[in-house]
C-alpha cells in the first residue's frame, strides 16, 4: 500500500504525454498565424514580391489565390485531423494514408525543413533588432541580438505551452492592429486622390510572372499548418484544430491580400514596382510615414521585431513536437519521446533544437556570412520548399486515407477538396522547384539550383531505408509509426512549481525508479 501511494504521489517523472487540454481555439490560432508572421510578410515579403517580379503587379490577387489554394488543402487536412490526433502532423497523416515507410520518409523531410525555417529567422531578427537599437543610439551586431532571442525561445520552449500561447496572443494582437492601421492609412491616402482596384483584377493571373509570384507568396503562409502539431495539447482537439486551422488561413490570407492591395493604392499601380525596388523592406514605413505620428512608425518597427520573435517561438514549438512524436514512436531514440510532467513540454526535442540553432548562429558569426541572405533568405526558402513538399504529399495522403476509410467524411471534405488541393499544390511545387535558383538569386548552372530538391529526395530515401531497418529489427516499434505511443515514465526532473496549474498525469501503474 505504501509503495502504491508513493508511486502515485510522484509526479516528477518524465512522461510521454504532452500537456492535455491546455490550448483553446484562440491559442492554437495564435501559433498558426504567428508562424505565418503576417507583419513580417507585409513588411518584407510583399515588398520583395513587387520588387523582384517587376513584370506584374498581381501580388494582391496572387496572395488571395494562394489563400484559396491553402483553404482547399485545409479542408481535407483538418478533416483528417478529426480522425488522427497526433503531434506528428504531416508525418502521421502520410503514415496513415500511404503506410509507415513513406511516413518515416516524410519525417526525415519535416525535421530539416521546419528546423531551417526556425533557425533562418534568427538572422532576420538579429538584423532588424540591431537596426532598431541603432536608431536608439546603441551600436551592436546582429549576433548578440540573435542570441538574446535564442535564449528567450530556449526558455519558453521548455515551459508551459499555454504560456507561449499567451505570449503569442499579445504579440499577434498588436501585430494585427498595426497592419490594419497601416492598411487604413495607405487606402485613405490613395495616389491621385482615388482608390483603384487594378491590382485585384483576376485577369492578371494569366501573365507569365504569376508562377514566380505564387512561389514567393506561398512562402508567406508557411507556418499555419503547425496548428495540427498542437492537436494533443488542445481542448477538444477534433473541434479545436479544425476551426483554428481554417481561421489561421483566413486571417493570414486577408491580411496579406489586403495589405498588398493597400500598397498599390498608396503608390498607384503604375508606380508600385519602382517604389518597392527603391524602398525595399522600408516600403510600408515610407508610405505611411508622412501620414501618421512618428511614434506609430517606431511602434511598427518594434512590432516587426516581435513578429519575427513570435514566428521563432511558433516554429520552435513545431520542431520540438515533431521530434517528440518521432521519439515516442521509436523513429528517433526514445529519450526524445518524453515530456516534463509539470510543463508538458517535449524537453529533449526543445533542447536539441536550441542547441542546433545556437551552433548555426555561432557558425555564421565566425564565417561572417550575410545573415539576411545566407541565414534568413536561404534557410527559410529551403525550409519552405520542404514544407511545401510535405503539404503536397499530405494532400495526396488525405485522398488515400479517405479512399481506404470511406464514409467518415462527406464527399467535399474527403474527395473533391483534397483532389483539387493536390492538383493546385502540384503546380505550385513544380514552379517552386523550377524557379528555386531564381528565388535564391544564384547564377545559371549553379549547383544550388538543384542540390536542395535532391537533398530532400535523399533525406526521404534515408527515411525509407530507416523504416525498412525498423521493420526488420524492431517490428514492435515499426508497428506504432504514425499511431502515437503509450504513456511511459523514464527519469526524474526537478519540480517546476506553477500556481493554479496541474501536472501532466503519469501512469500510476508505472513502478518508481527511485
Amino acid at each position: 500500500m505504501e509503495q502504491r501511494r508513493a508511486t502515485a504521489a510522484e509526479p516528477d517523472l518524465i512522461s510521454s504525454a504532452l500537456a492535455r487540454n491546455r490550448l483553446g481555439i484562440p491559442s492554437v490560432v495564435f501559433f498558426g498565424v504567428a508562424g505565418a508572421a503576417p507583419l513580417t510578410v507585409v513588411i518584407g515579403g510583399i515588398s520583395t514580391v513587387y520588387a523582384v517580379i517587376s513584370g506584374s503587379v498581381a501580388a494582391p490577387v496572387v496572395y488571395l489565390v494562394v489563400a484559396a489554394i491553402l483553404s482547399l488543402f485545409t479542408v481535407g487536412f483538418v478533416a483528417m485531423s478529426r480522425h488522427i490526433v497526433n503531434s506528428g502532423a504531416f508525418y502521421s497523416y502520410i503514415s496513415q494514408g500511404f503506410g509507415r515507410v513513406l511516413g518515416v520518409a516524410a519525417a526525415f523531410v519535416a525535421l530539416p525543413a521546419y528546423s531551417m525555417m526556425q533557425i533562418g529567422l534568427f538572422g532576420l531578427f538579429g538584423v532588424v533588432t540591431a537596426s532598431v537599437l541603432a536608431a536608439l543610439g546603441i551600436t551592436t551586431s546582429w549576433v548578440p541580438c540573435a542570441l538574446v532571442a535564442w535564449a528567450l525561445v530556449a526558455v519558453l520552449g521548455v515551459l508551459w505551452v499555454d504560456l507561449s500561447g499567451k505570449v503569442l496572443g499579445v504579440l499577434l494582437a498588436l501585430e494585427i492592429a498595426v497592419v490594419v492601421i497601416y492598411d487604413s492609412v495607405m487606402i485613405g491616402n490613395p495616389a491621385g486622390g482615388s482608390v483603384t482596384f487594378t491590382t485585384l483584377n483576376p485577369v492578371q493571373l494569366l501573365t507569365p510572372e504569376v508562377a514566380a509570384m505564387l512561389v514567393l507568396a506561398i512562402a508567406g503562409f508557411v507556418g499555419f499548418e503547425a496548428t495540427v502539431v498542437l492537436s494533443e495539447e488542445a481542448k477538444d482537439p477534433k473541434r479545436t484544430i479544425a476551426r483554428a486551422t481554417h481561421i489561421s488561413v483566413i486571417i493570414a490570407g486577408l491580411l496579406l491580400g489586403i495589405s498588398a492591395w493597400a500598397m498599390s493604392v498608396s503608390t498607384g499601380p503604375a508606380r508600385i514596382v519602382a517604389v518597392a525596388q527603391q524602398e525595399k523592406t522600408n516600403l510600408v514605413f515610407a508610405l505611411v510615414g508622412p501620414h501618421v505620428p512618428e511614434i506609430l512608425v517606431t511602434i511598427g518597427y518594434l512590432l516587426f521585431m516581435t513578429s519575427i520573435f513570435a514566428a521563432l517561438l511558433a516554429f520552435h514549438a513545431a520542431v520540438a513536437r515533431y521530434q517528440f512524436s518521432l521519439g515516442r514512436e521509436g523513429v528517433l531514440p526514445s529519450v526524445w519521446g518524453y515530456t516534463h510532467p509539470r510543463t508538458g513540454a517535449p524537453v529533449v526535442g526543445s533542447i536539441a533544437q536550441s542547441v542546433l540553432a545556437l551552433g548555426v548562429i555561432v557558425l555564421y558569426s565566425f564565417i561572417n556570412a550575410d545573415p539576411l541572405v545566407y541565414l534568413f533568405a536561404w534557410l527559410t526558402t529551403i525550409g519552405g520548399l520542404g514544407v511545401l513538399i510535405l503539404m503536397w504529399a499530405a494532400s495526396a495522403a488525405v485522398i488515400a486515407f479517405f479512399f481506404k476509410n470511406p464514409g467518415r467524411e462527406n464527399l467535399w471534405r474527403s474527395k473533391i477538396a483534397p483532389v483539387l488541393a493536390f492538383f493546385m499544390l502540384s503546380l505550385v511545387l513544380d514552379a517552386t522547384v523550377i524557379g528555386l535558383g531564381d528565388i535564391l538569386q544564384v547564377p545559371e548552372g549553379s549547383t544550388f539550383r538543384w542540390i536542395f530538391p535532391v537533398g530532400y529526395a535523399v533525406a526521404a530515401a534515408l527515411g525509407m531505408c530507416w523504416a525498412f531497418i525498423m521493420r526488420r529489427t524492431r517490428p514492435h516499434a515499426y508497428a506504432v509509426i504514425g499511431r502515437g505511443g503509450d504513456g511511459r515514465a523514464l527519469i526524474e526532473l526537478p519540480e517546476l512549481a506553477r500556481p493554479h496549474s496541474h501536472s501532466v498525469p503519469v501512469n500510476s501503474q508505472m513502478p518508481s525508479i527511485r
